[in-house]
């Protein structure tokens, strides 16, 4: 007998994947359609249409079945997962009524719902005043209400892009718990919707029934429909089962199972995540997300811009890069490897802090992103050298937050996302971590999370400890060296820690300024 596949699709910010995985975890075939992320009408918005996604998802499929169709029969199972609070509105007929929202959207509004007094006093009393403020001003029910309020009111159905795609897969309004991150009222700690006496409710302009039914992991959310079929080529009448967000399923993927597992992200968002059998808070009233596996919670600190930085920094001061990488046929990211070898740990003492996007609570509303110890030896690969340094710095950081609030002390690292595709960054980051730094032995750490959430339904395995051990490996490992680790954390503990509580004031001073960014 033929051993059994599971599709996973991925639909990312940058491109849609089609996968098959087996019962070990072995990625045996992929397609992948690279896609437009959005388009922006005005500056600071960011749309795609919905029924884009869904188009590019039916040839990226297409795509997998053209080049592997003997394969498509050994196919048990589909699992979806997909980019993280990028929204969409559908009306009675459940068709799009504008363009989803992606998640780099910048817009908000200063029209806020008031809370009743008894709300709003303890909300006060706990200094959360302005987290709420935020929450309130970013969250896409109550902008479009005020902005565009015929489409709001014609809005039956609010879903995430992943509560949309398994609508066209299934023809059923179901979300998997798992995917639920954005400024929506969701129950973080008991995986549900909000119940009705909590304070979101009073806060954002949705209600119950605009909302999707919610499945847990592992869980069936629908069959494959005919016209699922005939758009993907994926067979009538598979199960999908619900698996959660890219990022729930690339923790998963890189088994990062247990605490003392840390996993690092290093993508457009850098996020340095641990699973817990707890819910456990990165900071006080900011949530613990759901875990793309049952009764288990991913604790998460974001560097919002991350490695979108290569990015700016190959747009500001790589174009001698781009040029050479567009000759020799290969990214230009590669060539930046050089930069690194250019350059001695620590960057002759230039330290970066990666605040290029402010966040609600880490490290907050009024931040910006700081380059100090300039000197005239400096040069552009010194500046690489300081970007690569300080998102790891921000991610440490991050560790020794969680590592206190869990109670667990991380002993080793999973290291996924385009950046650690590199050596040069993973022997970084093992060094200012002070320890191992594996790769899983996929790349493809998203879709093989999604993949172990069909396994286990399956019953390709019995359950999540044996699928994770079964499916998932460490791919090469790169250990500390004791004295650049001496070096880095000299650095980080004299240096980086010190960086924001220091300028923070003069932030705050920016911000009364300029008025960058708004205060609400």
């Amino acid at each position: 007998m033929d051993d059994p596949l599971v599709l996973a699709l991925d639909q990312g910010t940058q491109s849609a994947r089609a996968m098959l995985f087996n019962r070990k975890g072995e990625l045996v075939a992929r397609y992948q359609q690279h896609i437009e992320p959005y388009f922006s009408d005005k500056p600071g918005q960011a749309e795609q249409h919905a029924d884009y996604f869904w188009e590019q998802l039916g040839l990226a499929c297409q795509g997998l079945w053209q080049q592997h169709e003997p394969l498509k029969h050994r196919v048990i199972a589909v699992a979806l997962t997909t980019q993280r609070a990028s929204v969409v509105c559908l009306d009675d007929n459940k068709q799009p009524l504008r363009p989803a929202i992606i998640w780099l959207d910048q817009r908000r509004t200063d029209s806020i719902p008031r809370l009743p007094w008894w709300l709003a006093a303890p909300v006060t009393m706990m200094g959360q005043s302005e987290t709420l403020r935020q929450f309130q001003a970013k969250a896409e029910f109550n902008w479009l209400a005020v902005d565009e309020p015929a489409i709001w009111q014609q809005t039956r159905h609010f879903l995430l892009l992943s509560g949309y795609l398994n609508y066209r897969l299934t023809g059923q309004l179901r979300d998997c718990t798992a995917s639920q991150v954005g400024y929506i009222p969701f129950d973080y700690k008991g995986r549900c919707w909000a119940p009705p006496h909590d304070l979101k409710w009073k806060a954002l302009r949705v209600h119950r029934e605009q909302l999707p039914e919610l499945v847990e992991p592992g869980k069936t959310l629908g069959t494959i429909t005919e016209q699922a079929c005939q758009a993907t080529g994926i067979p009538e009448g598979l199960p999908l089962i619900a698996c959660g967000a890219d990022k729930a399923c690339e923790v998963l993927g890189a088994g990062a199972f247990t605490p003392e597992i840390g996993n690092l992200s290093y993508g457009t968002t850098a996020t340095f995540n641990t699973c817990n059998e707890r819910y456990v808070e990165p900071i006080t009233f900011v949530p613990a997300y759901g875990a793309a596996v049952p009764d288990r919670y991913n604790s998460e600190i974001i560097v919002q811009r991350g490695y979108w930085m290569v990015n700016w920094f190959k747009r500001e001061f790589g174009q001698q890069e781009v040029q050479q990488a567009e000759t020799l046929g290969v990214a230009a990211e590669t060539l930046f490897e050089a930069l690194l070898e250019q350059t001695s740990p620590g960057a002759m003492g230039l330290m970066l802090q990666p605040f290029w996007n402010p966040g609600v609570r880490i490290p907050g509303p009024e931040a910006k992103g700081a380059i100090i110890g300039f000197g005239d030896v400096h040069t552009r690969a010194h500046l690489y050298r300081a970007i690569i340094e300080g998102i790891a710095y921000a991610l440490r950081e991050g560790k020794d937050r969680l590592e206190k609030r869990n109670r667990i002390a991380v002993t080793s690292l999973r290291v996924s996302g385009g950046g650690s595709q590199s050596d040069a960054i993973m022997q970084i980051t093992a060094n200012i971590f002070n320890l191992p730094a594996i790769r899983p032995h996929t790349t493809e750490t998203s879709g093989l999370g999604a993949a172990i959430s069909a396994a286990v339904a399956l019953g390709l395995h019995p359950d999540y400890p044996s699928a994770v051990a079964a499916m998932t490996r460490p791919g090469d490992t790169f250990l500390p060296d004791a004295a650049i680790a001496h070096h880095y954390d000299d650095l980080y503990r004299g240096v980086y820690l010190k960086l924001y509580p220091r300028l923070a004031p003069l932030y705050r001073s920016i911000r009364r300024i300029t008025g960058y960014p708004a205060r609400l």
